[in-house]
């Protein structure tokens, strides 16, 4: 019985040590990548540099896409009372200052063209480093379906 229950004990760890680390996929510069189109033909790579997020956009084929009348809005931090940092327009992308915290949601919506209704991506901010992978808990993918855990693709 004892047993039994340290198996279901170490079993119901490991599933939720799997779960903390999301399925999601690295992109081209080793940001959080987000699909901004409803038939995957616009994404963007989110990073963080200096206090900075970055949010280089992309077609399917991984190229950069110029930002032209594309409109990038963002919402984050404290659920009760949500920030709406200033979001500047970049060569192939966009930029606007990390929010206060070490640990918050980040709600991005790219209305793609004028007219268009924004599509919406969301993530987790945390900055506390993976003790697998050192790399910030919101850049570890667990390594992804056909990678080894904790690889990222390098």
């Amino acid at each position: 019985m004892k047993q039994s229950l340290l198996t279901l004990a170490l079993g119901l760890l490991l599933a939720a040590r799997a779960l903390a680390h999301g399925d999601f996929e690295l992109g081209p510069n080793g940001g959080r990548w987000l699909d901004f189109s409803e038939n995957q033909t616009l994404f963007g790579e989110v990073t963080l540099t200096n206090g900075v997020f970055r949010v280089a956009l992309f077609d399917r084929a991984k190229q950069p896409v110029a930002v032209t009348d594309q409109v990038l809005t963002v919402t984050g931090g404290d659920r009760n009372r949500p920030s709406r940092p200033e979001v500047k327009k970049e060569g192939t992308g966009f930029s606007f200052p990390a929010l206060k915290g070490d640990k918050y949601p980040l709600v991005l919506q790219l209305r793609p063209q004028p007219g268009m209704r924004p599509v919406t991506a969301r993530f987790t901010f945390d900055a506390e480093v993976c003790g697998d992978c050192k790399r910030q808990e919101w850049l570890c993918n667990g390594g992804g379906d056909d990678a080894k855990p904790h690889d990222h693709g390098k």
